[in-house]
């Protein structure tokens, strides 16, 4: 059961981390290879979307694993760290998913539908120019929390220091 829990809770992290990781390629690869940005957009705007829903279930599993696999004593580290920091992710994911691309969306919307038809000094695209650059920042949260979480599991156990002189006194020294 203990296995269990750990490797469900890792395969739901890689599971996100892998796609927050691999969505800066399938934008680039949508606005190098389609014809134009308006298209493109529509395209990594439903991916990004697809992600968030992917994030915020795994996010919510990941809690709930965690939880069950401390009362399993499942691992021998405490859980409070790696569910704050899943938590971190949860309301990122959030924020941009149910704050910052609705509102992207609205300026594209009031832009006329394509926000690169319209001026750069319009006002809708710089406000959609904001926006954009502050959903990269809280995307790029997102990794940097997904990469501390992965090293708070990956973390050994933790030793007493009676433990770790015993161990210490009991090496064979070969020489």
């Amino acid at each position: 059961m203990k296995t269990l829990l750990r490797t469900l809770i890792l395969l739901l992290v890689v599971l996100w981390l892998g796609g927050v990781m691999f969505f800066p390629v399938v934008a680039a690869t949508a606005f190098t290879s389609l014809p134009d940005t308006h298209t493109a957009g529509t395209i990594v705007g439903q991916c990004l979307r697809i992600l968030h829903y992917e994030g915020l279930f795994a996010g919510m599993l990941i809690v709930l694993l965690l939880l069950a696999a401390h009362a399993a004593h499942a691992f021998s580290r405490s859980v409070t760290a790696p569910v704050a920091v899943t938590l971190l992710m949860l309301a990122l994911t959030t924020v941009s998913q149910f704050w910052i691309i609705p509102r992207m969306e609205g300026d594209r919307i009031a832009a006329g539908g394509a926000i690169d038809a319209v001026p750069p000094s319009d006002p809708k695209r710089i406000d959609f120019n904001k926006l954009h650059g502050l959903s990269e920042k809280v995307e790029e949260g997102v990794l940097v929390a997904g990469v501390i979480l992965v090293a708070l599991l990956a973390t050994g156990p933790r030793q007493p220091d009676a433990v770790m002189r015993t161990q210490e006194s009991t090496k064979v020294n070969i020489g």
